[in-house]
């Protein structure tokens, strides 16, 4: 039986650069799902604000989507050309392709006020399966270290999840934290909310060369942002360099720029007593992957998380995590490889990487431990995505 066609929304992801955690879930996700359905049996779309109207990405926006660049901006950027093509076609009225509609929808992204905006129209069109991913209620539980856009936006961003016929949470964290506030709200018939949580493909282990160093590096992959957390790392790190310890914190990913002022204030502060501390900013694919190769171990002193990719990534790579044991994230390190925290403060982290770093066996066993977890890739995530949209359409007053 031919798989049904499946639109993946990738409004933001195919308009930027960006390579934060949500935007690496949708272009893994998206390929999954087309390695499993076929190519022709998947397609990206877009909510296109200037033609003001759902249509299938162009080739320029496919290559882009393809394009490993990280850049430097978060926010979604529309090259001239796409912008004046779509205010053309609108003014002349020009009737843009249909979407089709014998379809099931795939949303992935935490979307925008103007895409929610957008979405009754591609829900009351599109007639198999709505389903969205949800991946966390952060700026609900940590307003205080969450961007004030976000904040803002997101109660009504969750009641709009409930208009999809189904809701996949990332996490049983995430999960319950969504159902709650649905319950709080009195909401009488929520749709669906399944856990499937996330996967990260194992690397080929043999395809990068770890540079030789004279001291171990551990690595830090994620944000800096307020809820992740930087601040009481550099403070534990500096704690065990004013010890004498020998090492390297190579921090990597995007610095949001409301809420990580403060670190980079610090990173550079800190850099400039000579302390070694490395700064990379986001990198591709490539760079990512031999910085995870080329560490002794990986730190994630994040305070909340949906999920928590990074977890997932470091011990693919054999590399113990460093991370909390609570919530998500001690649902991602629950399978072994990890240095777990009852709190992620500044003292419990200095304790977790004095151990890892001058107790080289224990750090061999998590290392063992990491590459014994059997790994779970986007293929998995993606077949248990759409075997529960199936079930979704077989629902008694569920979609056709």
């Amino acid at each position: 039986m031919e798989s049904p066609l499946t639109l993946v929304d990738l409004s933001h992801t195919s308009h930027t650069r960006a390579r934060t955690g949500v935007q690496r879930v949708c272009r893994s996700l998206t390929r999954a799902v087309s390695g499993l359905t076929g190519p022709e049996r998947t397609q990206a779309i877009t909510w296109d604000p200037f033609g003001r109207r759902w249509r299938v990405l162009g080739e320029r926006e496919t290559t882009a989507l393809a394009n490993d660049d990280p850049g430097r901006a978060r926010g979604a950027s529309w090259p001239l050309g796409l912008r004046l093509r779509g205010w053309s076609e609108r003014l002349r009225g020009a009737a843009p392709p249909a979407l089709p509609t014998d379809a099931q929808l795939i949303v992935p992204e935490i979307f925008s006020a103007a895409v929610g905006q957008a979405l009754p129209r591609l829900l009351s069109a599109v007639k198999g399966p709505k389903v969205a991913l949800f991946h966390d209620a952060i700026a609900l539980r940590l307003p205080e270290l969450s961007p004030r856009n976000t904040v803002a936006r997101f109660p009504l961003y969750l009641q709009q999840l409930l208009a999809f016929d189904g809701v996949a949470a990332v996490s049983r964290d995430s999960h319950d934290a969504l159902v709650d506030w649905w319950r709080w709200l009195r909401v009488p018939t929520p749709p669906p909310v399944a856990t499937i949580p996330l996967a990260a493909d194992p690397p080929a282990r043999d395809r990068v060369l770890a540079r030789t160093t004279r001291v171990p590096v551990v690595l830090s992959v994620g944000s800096i942002e307020g809820r992740k957390n930087h601040r009481s790392l550099l403070e534990a790190a500096e704690v065990l360099w004013a010890e004498g310890v020998a090492f390297e914190l190579r921090l990597v990913g995007f610095a949001q720029a409301e809420t990580g002022k403060t670190v980079l204030t610090e990173i550079r502060r800190l850099q400039q007593r000579g302390r070694a501390l490395r700064y990379d900013g986001p990198l591709d694919e490539r760079a990512l992957n031999a910085a995870y190769h080329e560490c002794a171990f990986t730190v994630y002193p994040s305070l909340m998380e949906g999920f928590g990719l990074p977890v997932l990534e470091s011990v693919g790579y054999g590399k113990p995590c460093v991370c909390s044991g609570r919530g998500a994230l001690g649902e991602a390190a629950r399978g072994g490889g990890c240095f777990t925290l009852e709190h992620v403060d500044a003292p419990s982290m200095a304790d977790a990487l004095r151990t890892l770093l001058t107790q080289p066996g224990r750090r061999q066993a998590l290392a063992e431990a990491a590459l014994a977890r059997p790994a779970r890739g986007w293929s998995a995530h993606a077949t248990e995505l759409l075997d529960w949209m199936r079930e979704l359409r077989g629902r008694p007053g569920g979609p056709r």
